[in-house]
């Protein structure tokens, strides 16, 4: 556990410039008073970046891992003074409960397959300090719902920013979203390459959904040490 602790403070350095560069960019972009979405928030690092470059007036955050959750409920009190929405579910595009891998590397947690056979695993297990006859993920229920379903019941008519992070399961959480996605002025999202997840979907899909919806890619960026990059799309007909 130690070595995935390093190894991860190690990550989350390199990121840190890396996200910088991206908020500013943002940061040019959202509107006062915006409405923020954070899917996959883990344990609260984007709304961390959230609360710093931005004057939002609410922030609605989604993470399905109960084990994620309950650490994101605790880093989360000392921002009491903000409006920000904490929901113990994903975003998928459906509306039911589903088995999520929770990995020992807390970030890797995944809605989708894993590929033991991946040289990616292999190598990242490797670098984990971890064994592959070792159980390195537990399966545990969480629920879904679609963006659609949530807009709906809280009546959000505008999103200004969607941070999608959800190891796999971007395109599905798209796929939930499409009655809201006139409403959404950008999304920003992670793609993963590497054969390590089994997603069921390519880039391209993702492309085509967006662009159907008037969006157009305006960043984008490679992920250090992965086989990963990260993209922002711009809904053309919102202002």
């Amino acid at each position: 556990m130690i070595r995935i602790h390093i190894v991860r403070l190690i990550i989350n350095f390199f990121d840190y410039f890396q996200q910088k560069k991206i908020f500013i960019f943002l940061k040019k972009k959202i509107k006062k008073n915006a409405i923020l979405f954070d899917v996959g928030a883990h344990h609260g690092e984007t709304i961390k970046n959230f609360i710093k470059y931005f004057n939002f007036s609410t922030i609605h955050s989604f993470e399905a891992s109960n084990k994620n959750f309950k650490l994101l409920k605790i880093k989360s009190k000392k921002n009491q003074e903000y409006k920000i929405f904490l929901n113990n579910f994903g975003l998928s595009d459906i509306n039911k409960g589903l088995k999520i891998k929770e990995f020992k590397e807390t970030s890797s947690t995944t809605l989708s397959g894993i590929n033991h056979d991946s040289k990616y695993y292999k190598r990242k297990i490797k670098v984990l300090g971890l064994k592959e006859n070792k159980r390195i993920y537990k399966n545990s229920d969480v629920k879904l719902n679609r963006l659609d379903n949530y807009c709906e019941e809280k009546k959000i008519n505008k999103i200004d920013l969607l941070k999608i992070d959800t190891e796999g399961h971007e395109y599905f959480v798209i796929k939930g979203s499409t009655n809201v996605l006139t409403k959404i002025k950008y999304i920003y999202f992670e793609h993963h390459y590497d054969d390590m997840l089994i997603k069921g979907y390519k880039y391209s899909d993702i492309h085509d959904i967006l662009k159907k919806y008037n969006f157009i890619r305006i960043y984008k960026s490679k992920m250090f040490f992965r086989k990963s990059f990260e993209y922002i799309y711009e809904n053309s007909k919102l202002d």
